[in-house]
């Protein structure tokens, strides 16, 4: 007998079972999408938030994608891999010139490309984070700070947060917080994960209230969140590390002092801190790496996503070189951890994001999109709270702005009624219309994005 599916909690992406979703596919894909998502959904293992897919792309190109009916799109979501735009000719040429000399080299041959982006990490890296070790995946990286710490503290506990996300491996699905990576059919994961609430002013899970903007009121709240944290590292006592996203992907943004609590709270009680910097580290939030923003060094910082140039998967872990603990023991013991291709890759695309001053490129039309977004906020009531840093952005819907009561329905309605009018993006937690678009993307863009979802969200539920 099969057992009844208990509800799925709010993710961080939008699931692909929603009759929405068929709605919409019904009425706007033409036969060629329809036979390639066909045979997709046949050789593909099915789960949430990738197989069934919604469309089918053909053409990836700068910040746009084209699908099979010849329809573009501005791609505000990219899963965070694409800051440079997709298919810069530049780090193109550079994969095919290491293709060309070296394509491969076994991990115990050093090779310059792996070398010289391992140097070029330290560089740009906060504070003292100079030794590294590259993986194929964000998960693997996850999981070897995590290890590395282990190995350093001498302990095995992890504190991280509810709702966060690091990863499809066990051990990073363990850290994760969200019930459609840890739980169901594939639970019970590692031992030792220990779980607080995150920081989320809007919507604050200590039951502080915020402004009218979703700010915390600091002599309201003391930052309650982060004492938390200390709480639960005095009453453990041997925690190896706390692990956590600088800024959350939702996104919501750490309240002013918070990781500066929270790093004092790991020093005192031997704990070792790990920014998971996966999503948002590379220019994402108009610095080079979100942790900047609050002054705050970690022990060690992961790296993903966009190193690899949105083309090759690539990660990184960033140590303290008093981290360098494996000696004979093996922590990222990868096929590919030395690759001299996708080091090339990641190389290359750092030296874009620099010599193009995306970074400040990002900051700009942030700031610029976070002034519309305020503007509409007073426009539309819709809309509960507006937020974000640089291209990391997010607008809350609700029904009701004094209940603060998620309108997941109208969010719904928003993506595919964007979708129409050549606007990708992402849904969070069922109602925040999360935007996350290149790097590359101009003021005029940006506008032209905003317009669409104005017109959208002011359309209300049909």
């Amino acid at each position: 007998m099969q057992r009844a599916r208990a509800p799925i909690a709010p993710s961080e992406s939008d699931t692909n079972l929603g009759g929405r979703r068929a709605a919409w596919q019904a009425r706007a894909l033409d036969g060629a999408a329809r036979d390639l998502l066909a045979r997709d959904r046949a050789a593909f293992l099915h789960q949430s938030v990738s197989t069934p897919c919604l469309n089918a792309v053909v053409k990836a190109q700068g910040i746009w994608l084209e699908d099979s009916a010849g329809r573009r799109l501005m791609d505000f979501h990219g899963n965070n891999v694409h800051h440079i735009g997709y298919g810069h000719p530049r780090l193109r040429r550079a994969i095919a010139e290491q293709m060309a000399s070296l394509p491969f080299a076994p991990r115990r041959y050093a090779n310059e490309p792996a070398v010289l982006l391992a140097e070029k990490l330290a560089a740009i890296a906060p504070g003292s984070l100079s030794k590294t070790l590259f993986t194929t995946g964000g998960s693997d990286a996850v999981e070897v700070a995590v290890k590395l710490a282990r190995a350093a503290t001498g302990r095995f506990k992890t504190v991280s947060f509810w709702d966060a996300f690091h990863g499809a491996g066990v051990g990073a699905s363990s850290l994760s917080g969200e019930a459609l990576f840890r739980s169901g059919p594939a639970a019970p994961l590692v031992a030792g994960a220990q779980h607080v609430a995150p920081f989320a002013c809007y919507r604050c899970p200590y039951g502080h209230p915020a402004d009218a903007q979703g700010r915390p009121i600091p002599d309201r709240c003391g930052i309650a969140c982060a004492g938390m944290v200390e709480y639960v590292l005095s009453r453990e006592g041997d925690v190896a590390a706390v692990v956590a996203e600088p800024a959350r992907a939702v996104p919501y943004l750490p309240p002013p002092g918070y990781w500066r609590a929270v790093r004092e709270a790991c020093d005192r009680h031997g704990a070792l801190l790990i920014f998971d910097e996966i999503p948002t580290g590379l220019g994402k939030t108009g610095r080079m790496f979100a942790c900047e923003h609050d002054g705050v060094v970690p022990d060690l910082l992961v790296l993903g996503k966009a190193l690899g140039g949105g083309i090759l998967p690539i990660a990184a872990v960033l140590a303290r070189p008093e981290l360098d603990v494996a000696q004979d023991w093996a922590f990222g013991h990868y096929t590919h951890e030395k690759n001299p291709v996708t080091a090339r890759a990641a190389l290359t695309t750092i030296e874009i994001i620099e010599d193009e001053r995306l970074v400040d490129n990002a900051e700009r039309v942030g700031a610029m999109a976070l002034g519309r977004l305020e503007a509409m906020r007073r426009r539309l009531p819709a809309i509960g709270d507006v937020r974000g840093r640089g291209l990391l952005l997010g607008i809350e819907l609700v029904r009701d702005r004094d209940t603060k009561a998620p309108d997941a329905e109208l969010a719904e309605a928003v993506l595919y009624r964007a979708l129409d009018r050549g606007l990708s993006f992402k849904t969070t937690m069922g109602n925040v219309l999360t935007l996350t678009p290149p790097l590359i993307v101009t003021e005029a863009q940006m506008t032209h994005a905003l317009d669409i979802l104005e017109e959208a969200i002011g359309a209300g539920l049909p």
